[in-house]
C-alpha cells in the first residue's frame, strides 16, 4: 500500500505540474498569434524540445520498446524509420512551409489557390490524422494508470482514457499553443532524464557491454539468434514482408505530413530558427531512439517477456521496477513511479499538442475562412477552437476504449500512413510543381485520405484476425464480422502512390492560370521568408 501511495502521489505531481503551467501561460495569450502560434516567441532551442516532446510520444516510449522486447530487429526498425524521417521534414517542408504559411496547413495552400475548398479538405485531413495520432495516446494512458493502480479491469481503464480526453481539452482551451509548448518542453526534460536513468541501470547489469545485452535478450526470449535478425515479425511471408516495406514508406514519409509536427513550424520567429528547432530535434530524439533499443532489448533480457501484455505496451514500465529491485522493493516501486509518470506526462503534451492542431484548423480554416469568409473576430475563432477541442476530444475518447489491444507503435504508424498519403503529396507539389492547383489538391487530399482509410477499414487491423490464446478479439470489430480483404496491416505502400497520383491526375485534367500565376510568388515567400507575416490568402 505504500508503495501504492507513493507512486500515485509522483503521478500527481505530474499532472498537477503541467495543470500549472497550463494556467500560467494562459496568463499572457491574448489573440490568435498567442493561441496557435505561442505569439512566435519560442527560440530554437525551446522549440526544439517542444518538437521533441510532441514527437517522442507513448508510441516511441512505450510502444516500440515493446515491439523490441516481443520481435528483436523487426522492432527496432520502428526506432529507425521514426528518426530518419526528420530528415524528409528537415529537406523538404520546415523552412518552406514556415516562410509561406501563418497558422495551418492550409494557409500555404489558399496562398495560391481557391480558399475554400482546399482549406475544407486540409481540415478535414487534419482532424481525420490527428484523431488517428490520438488513439494510440489514450490507449497508453489507459494501460499505463492500470498498471499504476494495480488492476486490470476494464471499466478503470476506459475511466482514465476519459480522464485523459478531460485533461487534453484542458490544456487547449484554457493554455493554447503556449502553455501546450511549455508542457512538452517540460516532458521531454523528464522523459530523456527517466529515460537515461534506466538505460544506465539496465546497461550496469551487463558491465555496460551491449553485445551481453543483445545475447542475453536473445536467450531469454526463447527465440535464439532469430531474435537479434530481420524476419521474427516481418518476413516469415511474402505478405509480412510487403507490410514491412509498407510501413517503412510510411514512417520516413509520414512525419512531414503530421499536422501536429507541421503547426510547430510557425511558433518560431523566423524560417532560420525553424530549420535549427529541426535540427535540435534531430540531436534530442536520435539520442532518445538509441534509448529505446536499450530499453527494448534490456526487457527482452530481464523481463519474462510472456507475462507481458500481449502488447508489449507496458514493457518500459516493468523494465524500470525490474532494474529498481523488482516487484514489491521501494526501489522498484519508485522507478516505477517515475517511468509511469513520465510516461503519463508524455501522453499528455502529446494530446494536447494534438487536440490544439485538429480544432484550431477546424476554427481558422472552416468556420473563419469557410463560414465567415475571413471576417471572424479573433475572440470568436479561439472560441470556436474551444468548442473543436472538445468535440475532437470526445470523438477520440469513443474510439479509443475499442482499440485497446492494440500496440500503440502500430496505432501511430496508421497516422503517419494517413498524413503520408494525404497530407505530403500535397504540401510537396504546391511548392515544387508551378502547374498545381485547386483540383490537384483536392484529388491528392481526399484521394490519399479515403485510400488510405479505406484500406485500414478494410484489414486484418478491424476484422479477421481471429482470437488469442486467452480468447481475446485481435481485431477491432466483433469475431464474426470479417471484411479484411486487404491482407496488409499498414497501408502506406498503396495510398502514398495514390495520393501522389490523384494529385497529378487531377492536376494536369485541368488548367488553372491563377494558381500557376502565383506560383512565382509563392516560391519567392517559400524562400526568402517575403510577406511570410502578412495574410496568406487571395
Amino acid at each position: 500500500m505504500d508503495h501504492q501511495v507513493l507512486t500515485t502521489v509522483l503521478f500527481l505531481a505530474v499532472v498537477a505540474l503541467t495543470i500549472g503551467i497550463t494556467i500560467r501561460a494562459s496568463r499572457s495569450s491574448s489573440g490568435t498569434s498567442d493561441f496557435y502560434a505561442g505569439g512566435r516567441s519560442f527560440s530554437p532551442v525551446q522549440n526544439g524540445l517542444a518538437i521533441g516532446g510532441d514527437y517522442m510520444s507513448a508510441a516511441s516510449f512505450l510502444g516500440i520498446s515493446g515491439i523490441i522486447a516481443l520481435s528483436g530487429y523487426d522492432g527496432f526498425l520502428y526506432s529507425i524509420g521514426f528518426l530518419v524521417a526528420w530528415l524528409v521534414a528537415l529537406l523538404l517542408v520546415a523552412e518552406m512551409l514556415r516562410n509561406s504559411g501563418r497558422f495551418t496547413m492550409a494557409d500555404q495552400l489558399a496562398f495560391r489557390m481557391k480558399q475554400k475548398p482546399v482549406r475544407l479538405a486540409a481540415a478535414t485531413s487534419t482532424v481525420v490524422v490527428s484523431i488517428f495520432y490520438l488513439l494510440a495516446q489514450m490507449v497508453g494512458a489507459g494501460s499505463l494508470v492500470a498498471l499504476l493502480l494495480g488492476v486490470d479491469d476494464q471499466v478503470v481503464k476506459n475511466i482514465v482514457i476519459f480522464g485523459v480526453g478531460a485533461l487534453m481539452i484542458f490544456y487547449v482551451t484554457v493554455g493554447g499553443m503556449k502553455g501546450t509548448t511549455w508542457v512538452q518542453i517540460v516532458k521531454a526534460v523528464l522523459l530523456m532524464t527517466g529515460s537515461a536513468l534506466i538505460v544506465v541501470l539496465v546497461l550496469a547489469q551487463f558491465d555496460f557491454n551491449l553485445s551481453s545485452l543483445l545475447g542475453a535478450a536473445a536467450d531469454n526470449s526463447g527465440k535464439g539468434q532469430a531474435f537479434l535478425e530481420p524476419g521474427l515479425k516481418y518476413g516469415a511471408t511474402l505478405t509480412s514482408k510487403l507490410d514491412f516495406v509498407s510501413l517503412g514508406i510510411a514512417l520516413v514519409l509520414g512525419t512531414a505530413g503530421l499536422p501536429h509536427i507541421l503547426i510547430r513550424f510557425y511558433t518560431v520567429p523566423t524560417a532560420k530558427d525553424a530549420r535549427k528547432s529541426v535540427l535540435w530535434a534531430i540531436g534530442l530524439i536520435g539520442v532518445f531512439y538509441l534509448f529505446t533499443l536499450v530499453l527494448g532489448f534490456g526487457a527482452a533480457a530481464l523481463l519474462d517477456t510472456s507475462t507481458l501484455d500481449k502488447s508489449g505496451n507496458l514493457a518500459a514500465p516493468r523494465l524500470a521496477e525490474e532494474v529498481g529491485g523488482g516487484a514489491g522493493s521501494t526501489g522498484g516501486a519508485i522507478l516505477l513511479a517515475l517511468i509511469a509518470a513520465v510516461a503519463f506526462a508524455t501522453i499528455l503534451a502529446v494530446v494536447a499538442g494534438l487536440t490544439l492542431t485538429s480544432s484550431a484548423s477546424v476554427a481558422h480554416d472552416v468556420y473563419n475562412n469557410v463560414i465567415k469568409k475571413g471576417q471572424a473576430t479573433e475572440q470568436e475563432e479561439i472560441k470556436v477552437t474551444r468548442f473543436a477541442a472538445a468535440g475532437i476530444g470526445l470523438v477520440a475518447i469513443l474510439l479509443a476504449i475499442p482499440a485497446q489491444s492494440l500496440n500503440i507503435a502500430f496505432l501511430v504508424a496508421l497516422a503517419f500512413a494517413v498524413a503520408a498519403s494525404a497530407n505530403l503529396p500535397t504540401i510537396v507539389f504546391n511548392m515544387f510543381w508551378r502547374r498545381f492547383n485547386t483540383r490537384g489538391a483536392l484529388w491528392s487530399i481526399y484521394g490519399g485520405l479515403i485510400s488510405a482509410v479505406g484500406l485500414v477499414i478494410f484489414s486484418p487491423v478491424m476484422s479477421g484476425k481471429g482470437v488469442d490464446a486467452d480468447g481475446k478479439n485481435l481485431s477491432l470489430l466483433p469475431t464474426s464480422i470479417d471484411i479484411s480483404w486487404f491482407p496488409l496491416e499498414n497501408p502506406g505502400i498503396v495510398s502514398i502512390p495514390l495520393g501522389f497520383l490523384f494529385g497529378i491526375i487531377g492536376t494536369l485534367s485541368k488548367r488553372e492560370p491563377a494558381a500557376e500565376d502565383r506560383y512565382t510568388e509563392l516560391e519567392v515567400r517559400a524562400l526568402t521568408g517575403s510577406g511570410s507575416e502578412k495574410a496568406t490568402s487571395h
